[in-house]
C-alpha cells in the first residue's frame, strides 16, 4: 500500500450511487476531491478504468492503492473508517447489522420499484416513454413508502435517534422519488401519493434536507 491517503471519488453527481458517496464524504468532514465519470462524461469506458472496477461503473473510491466500489459499500467502509467517534457505523453488532439491512432494502427493493418511473420520466425523450412502466412503478413504490412510514412513526432516523449511515442511501432515493415532478406522473395517467400522506416519512426527509452536508446532494437537480 501507498502512503498517499488523497481520497479520491468517481462519479458523476447526477448518480444517485455518486450522491450517496458524496454525502458520507461530507457528513464526516472529509477533505476529497471527485472526478465526473459515466454517461457523457465517459471515463468508465476506458481500460485504466476498468482495471479498478470491471463493472465500468461509478461509484468508485480510491485511497492510496485500495480501490472500492459499490455504493452502500463505499458509504460503509467510510463511515467505519473515519466515523468512529459520530458511531455512523455502530459498533453493537446488533445496530449495525439493521442498519445494513435497511440499506440493502434500499437497494435491493426499493431502488428497482421506483428505477422504473425515473428512467422513464427523466432519461426518456417524452415521445418514447411508457405509461404502463410508470405506473407499475408507482404501483410498486408506493407500499414501500408505507412500510417505511410505518417504521419512522417510532423512530427519529432509520437506525434510531441519531443519523446515521442508512439515512444516507435511503435519503438519496426518497430525493430522487419526490423529485420527480407530479405534472409529469399525472401526463401518464398516474396519481402519486403527495409527501403528507406519509407523514413520517415527510417528516424524517425534511430532517435530512436540513442537514448541511446533504446540501449538493439532496438539492440536486434531477438529470
Amino acid at each position: 500500500m501507498t502512503t498517499d491517503s488523497t481520497i479520491h471519488l468517481w462519479g458523476r453527481i447526477s448518480s444517485l450511487n455518486v450522491r450517496k458517496t458524496v454525502w458520507a464524504a461530507q457528513e464526516l468532514g472529509l477533505d476529497f476531491q471527485r472526478t465526473d465519470a459515466g454517461v457523457g462524461f465517459g471515463v468508465t469506458t476506458t481500460a485504466e478504468f476498468q482495471l479498478k472496477n470491471p463493472n465500468a461503473l461509478v461509484p468508485l473510491l480510491e485511497i492510496g492503492d485500495f480501490v472500492l466500489w459499490e455504493s452502500n459499500a463505499i458509504v460503509r467502509y467510510l463511515c467505519a473508517r473515519f466515523g468512529a467517534e459520530l458511531n455512523f457505523y455502530p459498533t453493537e453488532l446488533e445496530a449495525r447489522f439493521d442498519a445494513e439491512r435497511w440499506m440493502d432494502w434500499q437497494q435491493t427493493t426499493f431502488n428497482r420499484a421506483g428505477g422504473p418511473a425515473f428512467i422513464q420520466l427523466v432519461r426518456v425523450a417524452a415521445e418514447a416513454r411508457n405509461a404502463d412502466v410508470i405506473q407499475q412503478s408507482v404501483a410498486a413504490t408506493e407500499p414501500l413508502l408505507a412500510l417505511l412510514d410505518t417504521h419512522l412513526q417510532n423512530h427519529a432516523y432509520m437506525g434510531g435517534d441519531s443519523f446515521g449511515m442508512a439515512d444516507i442511501p435511503l435519503g438519496c432515493e426518497m430525493h430522487r422519488w419526490w423529485g420527480m415532478r407530479t405534472a409529469q406522473f399525472d401526463a401518464y395517467g398516474v396519481t402519486r401519493q403527495e409527501l403528507q400522506a406519509f407523514p413520517n416519512v415527510q417528516r424524517w426527509f425534511v430532517q435530512l434536507q436540513q442537514r448541511p452536508a446533504s446540501r449538493g446532494v439532496l438539492d440536486a437537480t434531477l438529470s
